[in-house]
């Protein structure tokens, strides 16, 4: 098995990384159903929480994307 070189590595997080902010993109633009339960700011608590955190430990995993690019750039 041969190893996989550290840019190559970066080039694949990369790729992973753009696939899923398309979904992301994606699912955000996607037509949402007119009725079921009430979607608005305030309605789940437990969910706002969840998605704040999610939008922390994104925030944290770019961050250390880019100390890693900032590195190899050197």
């Amino acid at each position: 098995m041969e190893a996989i070189s550290l840019s190559e590595r970066v080039r694949n997080a990369m790729a992973r990384i753009d696939a899923a902010a398309q979904r992301i993109e994606a699912a955000a633009n996607a037509p949402r159903p007119e009725s079921g339960p009430p979607s608005g700011p305030g309605s789940d608590p437990e969910l706002e929480a969840r998605y704040a955190e999610l939008q922390r430990e994104a925030g944290e995993a770019l961050q250390q994307i880019d100390r890693l690019i900032g590195t190899l750039e050197r």
